[in-house]
């Protein structure tokens, strides 16, 4: 068993009208499958607005990388539009690779337009579709498959 996970400080996350804040860490349970994650709300800078929010999940496990994804995000319907998204995945792709997560696994329902939009926005590569398990829990939320897609973070961190 090892030690606990080394959370690190992602130092300020900002693209221009576009802030990331950190709003929670979440330590791993193995016994739940869960990995640690980092939770980041976007908003505007001095604004407490909540635009949306991005998770990214410390963990290169098959349920990860083929199926739930190593980021996931949404973006408030009110803030749609301005590419908050691509942006702050943008944005964490630093902290992903100071913990060894490259390439990033990110993956969305075939039927959504906006997140395929998005992803190629932010540069992922489309690797292929992959069918959910019959026993995966992201069956009870209706998911049959996603499109996989493959984000190598940049060489060295800016922070």
């Amino acid at each position: 068993m090892s030690g606990p996970f080394d959370f690190l400080d992602p130092g300020p996350l900002v693209d221009g009208d576009l802030e990331l804040v950190l709003s929670k860490r979440f330590e791993a349970d193995p016994e739940m499958g869960l990995v640690p994650a980092y939770v980041f709300h976007m908003r505007r800078p001095g604004d407490p607005t909540k635009l949306g929010r991005i998770a990214l999940r410390i963990g290169s496990t098959r349920h990860l990388t083929h199926h739930a994804g190593q980021l996931g995000y949404t973006v408030e319907p009110e803030a749609r539009g301005h590419r908050f998204a691509a942006r702050a995945i943008r944005l964490v792709l630093p902290l992903a690779a100071r913990h060894g997560l490259d390439p990033i696994w990110i993956t969305c329902r075939p039927e959504n337009a906006a997140s395929v939009r998005t992803l190629e926005i932010a540069g992922a590569e489309y690797v292929g579709t992959e069918e959910i398990p019959e026993d995966c829990e992201m069956r009870e939320k209706d998911y049959e498959s996603v499109r996989r897609y493959r984000l190598s973070p940049p060489l060295g961190d800016p922070h």
